[in-house]
């Protein structure tokens, strides 16, 4: 069964229901089990999730590292990042779009689509082409260059669009409607579903005490709380962690209603981040996130761009190269430790969202040009 995040509505599974008459996006029940023993994520708790999942359509998504960070001993915390740039398209994506592709079969959808900055573009594409379906890609006009060439061996149709991308989420579901198209958009419920695989394989190694968050839509937030209260439910963990949304300061819709106290978010105008992966001026899950922020005793932190770009060469010292949205964790934890909020010892957990190859550095290039002959003779270049 499907309830409503906000006023609690239930719909029936038989037919594609996204979201609520209300508005609000809609969830699956919460579920309970225990886990098994197996290689992969699905097998180990697949009593968690709503259906069987079908190893034939998966492109070996999950079971990411947990990295234990360098800057630990800097912050005087115990760190440990989620390296999620690992996944098949080199993104969280994956996840949820594995799920999202079942719930797309069983209700008989012989096409899907999604709207996309890139991440989800790639990662719908791949598992449309996997599971043999028509994709149809709706992505930014603005979208990264190298973004836009890692759609092409996949075969979906590509559309790029101009306007407000928080608009052209709403629109993809009424052309869903019109056209056959099952989108699996970043906020889909079984989407969320596939997210909260990251909290199990949380819990497999650590018990967190913070899990820090890059928060555009919602989805992946709202994913992994939705895993750590299944596992409580289940009494498989004692407690909760406290849940930490990290927004850009360039684009915070949620952080800004979460600071004024206000009920629900509103469009964030003007937006400009270099963290493009979260620019999402009008977020579909953002009340549904700000309502768990609060009750939950959640946090809500914004960064600058200036905070960010530094937090990523922190990430590419010790060998980790991610994209702005994913250092937006490094640079919201630095926050939270100056300001004394997260106390010292704490164990914080950050999730690296996605790898860096997905928006390329915009500097020079750099290295020294020599001819063989002079490497010896340079004692300046050693």
């Amino acid at each position: 069964m499907l309830k409503c995040t906000s006023c609690g509505r239930e719909y029936s599974m038989r037919k594609p229901h996204q979201r609520c008459e209300c508005g609000e996006p809609l969830e699956f029940e919460l579920m309970k089990g225990l886990p098994g023993i197996g290689r992969r994520v699905w097998e180990r708790f697949s009593e968690f999730f709503p259906f069987e999942l079908e190893p034939e359509l998966s492109l070996g998504e999950g079971d990411t590292p947990l990295v234990k960070s360098k800057l630990s001993g800097e912050l005087g915390v115990r760190l440990y990042l989620k390296n999620e740039t690992l996944n098949p398209t080199w993104s969280f994506k994956d996840r949820g779009t594995y799920v999202g592709i079942h719930r797309a079969l069983q209700l008989g959808f012989k096409r899907i689509g999604t709207v996309s900055t890139g991440n989800m573009a790639a990662s719908v594409a791949a598992y449309g082409a996997r599971a043999g379906l028509k994709t149809y890609l709706l992505v930014s006009s603005t979208i990264a260059e190298e973004k836009l060439k890692a759609l092409a061996p996949y075969g979906a149709k590509v559309i790029k669009v101009r306007g407000d991308y928080g608009e052209l989420y709403r629109r993809s579901l009424e052309l869903g409607r019109e056209r056959g198209i099952y989108f699996i958009n970043s906020d889909d419920p079984f989407r969320v579903e596939g997210y909260k695989s990251i909290s199990f394989e949380i819990v497999e190694e650590l018990t967190p005490d913070y899990v820090i968050i890059p928060t555009s839509s919602g989805g992946l937030f709202r994913g992994i709380v939705k895993g750590f209260r299944e596992l409580a439910e289940s009494g498989l963990i004692d407690a909760l962690p406290r849940f930490v949304v990290v927004q850009a300061e360039g684009c915070s819709p949620i952080c800004r209603a979460f600071e004024s106290g206000a009920e629900r978010i509103e469009r964030f105008e003007n937006p400009r981040t270099m963290a493009h992966a979260i620019e999402n001026p009008h977020p579909p899950s953002g009340n549904a996130v700000l309502r768990l922020l609060r009750e939950l005793d959640g946090l809500c932190v914004s960064v600058k761009d200036e905070e960010i770009l530094e937090a990523q060469r922190e990430l590419g010292r010790e060998g980790l190269f991610v994209q702005p949205a994913s250092a937006t964790v490094v640079a919201a934890l630095r926050k939270l430790v100056e300001s004394g909020v997260v106390e010292e010892g704490s164990r914080v957990l950050g999730i690296l969202t996605g790898s860096g190859l997905k928006v390329l550095p915009r500097e020079k290039a750099f290295g020294e040009e020599v001819d063989i002959k002079d490497l010896l003779r340079r004692a300046d270049l050693w």
